[in-house]
């Protein structure tokens, strides 16, 4: 994600206004980002964060994303307070001056890697060179092709990335438009279960990841005692998930309208446990920041540390 597209998302728009406007007044509105999986889906799906803001005169706004970098645009501008994206897309934010902080942390220790088609030839990571590989800009997929490619000494340059959404790249790997897809769940285990792939590599096998979730700056700033409430009920929902699977699933597929066979998948290998954003989660991501610098896919280098948000209260 280029600076530049920031910049016109940022400028003169009726959302920051409206956002800057009410900055230092009383909330009367959470506006929270997710995508087709994960805690804040099933938080949705329970009404978790109504049930506690409603008693204080909060309201709750959910949108939809296909993927993380377009809901940091969108938090950017401030018509997005909180949200979870995985590891790429606040770097690739943080870098374009885009106005978030780190709220909170969640490891991935499944549900996300490459596939290619059942019958492909390409059978070990080296096998990837001069392949056409689909995944998100800017997304935690983009990360894992970069470090899949290190693990053999491959660059990026050994490879032809093409940029596509998840809701594109699953036509363009099913129809062998692309020959190697980068995802994550439920997605991956669409391609796996229904499309006919196969898993390369799984992200576990490759490197350590984690997913976030990410607040507007100013809301933050402005908000913290709300924010702490949301990341306490986003907190407790997790933990109930991780005790409740069957039942995860089943939330998964009403609110994404994904199958429930496929939302099984996702659910039984997903981890859901939400908590702080430790030394060691910065440590891992300033790596994922470094090593984009260092490939030109970032313009800047970037300190992780400088937008972690604390709570002042704590």
């Amino acid at each position: 994600m280029q600076r530049r597209d920031f910049l016109k998302l940022s400028v003169g728009t009726a959302a920051a206004a409206a956002f800057a406007s009410n900055a230092q007044g009383a909330v009367k509105e959470i506006r929270i980002g997710y995508q087709k999986t994960g805690v804040l889906v099933i938080a949705r799906q329970q009404a978790a964060l109504e049930k506690h803001f409603t008693p204080q005169g909060i309201d709750v706004k959910w949108i939809e994303f296909s993927s993380g970098p377009p809901m940091m645009e969108a938090m950017n501008v401030g018509s997005v307070d909180f949200g979870a994206v995985g590891d790429s897309p606040p770097v690739f934010a943080q870098a374009a001056g885009a106005a978030i902080v780190y709220a909170a942390g969640q490891p991935i220790t499944n549900g996300q890697g490459i596939l290619v088609p059942k019958d492909s030839p390409i059978r070990s990571i080296v096998d990837l060179k001069g392949k056409r590989i689909g995944f998100t800009k800017g997304s935690s997929a983009h990360n894992i092709v970069v470090q899949t490619l290190e693990k053999v000494g491959l660059t990026y340059a050994d490879i032809t990335p093409v940029y596509l959404t998840p809701p594109d790249a699953g036509p363009a790997f099913a129809n062998g438009s692309i020959e190697a897809w980068a995802i994550w769940d439920p997605y991956f285990a669409i391609g796996e279960t229904k499309q006919g792939g196969r898993i390369l590599i799984n992200s576990r096998d490759v490197t350590r990841t984690n997913s976030f979730y990410i607040a507007n700056r100013e809301f933050a700033k402005n908000h913290g005692a709300v924010l702490q409430q949301i990341v306490d009920v986003t907190t407790a929902v997790g933990k109930w998930a991780e005790q409740h699977r069957d039942e995860v699933a089943k939330s998964l597929a009403a609110i994404t309208g994904v199958p429930l066979d496929i939302q099984t998948v996702a659910a039984n290998r997903a981890n859901f446990v939400v908590g702080p954003v430790t030394d060691d989660i910065v440590a891992t991501q300033q790596g994922v920041a470094d090593r984009f610098y260092k490939l030109g896919l970032i313009p800047k280098p970037i300190v992780i540390r400088d937008i972690v948000w604390r709570n002042p209260a704590a």
